[in-house]
């Protein structure tokens, strides 16, 4: 009997499903080409990955960059690149950000960067150490002792140091210890907000004491202070306005007036400067509130220190040892981690921070000519310009420094800051800034190759 083939119809070796429309074939095909799950996580750098951030998080990478392959948004060849590209730098979900806004202390960046001494310093501590053994002996010792031996030698003043989790922390535990039922005699100039709505009366009523305000909210003598304190006083506190300046027909309370009203005074710094220093001649310092007569003088350390996030308590043998033995203590303690970085801030090179507050104007100028040139020569629209940096984080209200800048279009601010590299600038008169003086200057490769990647998102391919 004849065959008759149809025209049209699958011949005797076409592949099932060969009469499908020409885009249908290709996109079935593409699909079978998508790597197998098992396969992709054989690839060594998945693999890789999976021991560095975990097998569930590489899996569930896998899956999305797969299913992007189905959808035809990549072709299957793409797929284990997509999916490394999917992946975080590290098991956490912070990312490493460069600071280019022009506060060196941003709060909302994590305040100051450690040191590489510190960063080195937190990585041979996150295993086991010494941390309160003495290793001669085989005993318990002191936790965090040579931390505090630092910290004692850095502000020589103190009769002792005891470390806590944060600076308010630090105010708390000196409130709930000495004043705990009775007064602290505050003036009313001083009764600050300290940030994200935390403000210092309701921190301080919370410990149990209550708050005899003295003075008006621009002049506070030493008068205002004699005329309350008395044998229900806990102690008489001075707080650093931090954020904000009042000028003009104004008065305060200098320590040295207060010492000799029978009560402690407390002093709280708030920015952590240890000792004066040149570029800050307003701001308060430890070792001269400690000289003044100050009992107590309470800090932050991830401030103008530059370490990481801790409250210092500086002042009297006794007033320390009563703090550091108080129940609320325990509660408070800092981990290893943080007495390492604290040690390696206080007895290390220079900080971050306290590079960037030194840095030369005619410096960063440099680096910013040589950055713009750089990126202008890749056809983005860029140029050097003069800008002026702040402290930040509550420390040298008023003051601002000399800096430079590159200056970018507009739509660079939301580009560099959702990057893989992510960049914070700030926008000024419609352009986007990028200050330097935050910025390392061994950053300036990474900085300048975020501006590159973000320069698609932000004007377009280049002609």
């Amino acid at each position: 009997m004849e065959q008759r083939t149809v025209r049209g119809g699958p011949g005797p070796h076409d592949a099932p499903g060969s009469a499908d429309p020409p885009g249908q074939r290709h996109a079935a095909d593409a699909r079978r080409r998508i790597p197998r799950t098992d396969d992709l996580l054989r690839d060594p750098r998945l693999a890789a990955a999976a021991d560095r951030l975990g097998a569930h998080r590489v899996k569930a990478a896998v899956r999305q960059a797969q299913e992007r392959a189905r959808a035809g948004g990549i072709p299957p060849e793409r797929v284990p690149q997509h999916a490394l590209d999917l992946l975080p730098g590290t098991a956490s979900g912070l990312r490493p950000v460069i600071n280019a806004t022009g506060v060196l202390l941003h709060t909302n960046l994590g305040r100051a960067p450690l040191s590489a001494a510190a960063r080195r310093a937190v990585r041979e501590a996150a295993g086991p150490t010494d941390v309160e053994l003495d290793l001669t002996t085989g005993l318990r010792a002191r936790r965090g002792r040579s931390t505090l031996a630092a910290l004692r030698a850095r502000v020589p003043a103190a009769g002792a140091a005891h470390v806590v989790n944060n600076g308010a922390a630090a105010l708390v535990l000196a409130a709930t210890a000495l004043a705990a039922g009775r007064e602290i005699v505050v003036s009313r100039g001083e009764m600050v907000e300290i940030g994200d709505g935390f403000r210092l009366p309701d921190l301080l009523v919370s410990t149990g004491a209550r708050l005899r305000e003295v003075g008006t909210t621009n002049r506070t003598t030493p008068a205002d202070y004699a005329a309350v304190t008395g044998p229900d006083t806990g102690f008489l506190l001075k707080v650093h306005p931090s954020n904000f300046r009042i000028t003009g027909f104004t008065r305060s309370a200098e320590v040295a007036d207060l010492t000799g009203l029978g009560v402690p005074v407390v002093v709280d710094i708030g920015s952590g400067l240890l000792a004066p220093h040149p570029a800050l001649p307003e701001e308060p310092d430890a070792a001269t509130q400690l000289r003044a007569g100050a009992a107590l003088v309470t800090a932050s350390g991830d401030k103008l220190l530059g370490g990481p996030q801790c409250g210092l308590l500086l002042g009297r043998e006794d007033l320390v040892h009563a703090l550091a033995r108080h129940p609320l203590a325990r509660a408070l303690r800092v981990d290893k981690l943080t007495l390492a970085a604290l040690e390696a801030t206080l007895t290390g090179p220079p900080t971050p921070t306290a590079r960037a507050l030194t840095a030369g104007p005619a410096g960063l100028r440099a680096r910013a000519d040589r950055l713009a040139a750089a990126l202008a020569a890749d056809g983005i629209d860029v140029r050097p310009v003069g800008s002026t940096a702040t402290v930040g984080g509550g420390g040298a209200p008023g003051v601002t420094l000399p800096s430079a800048a590159i200056s970018l279009p507009e739509p660079y601010a939301a580009a560099l800051r959702t990057g893989r590299t992510p960049v914070v600038g700030r926008l000024e008169a419609g352009r986007c800034l990028l200050d330097l003086r935050a910025v390392p200057a061994e950053d300036d490769d990474r900085l300048a190759e975020a501006v590159r990647s973000a320069l698609t998102g932000a004007e377009g391919p280049t002609a």
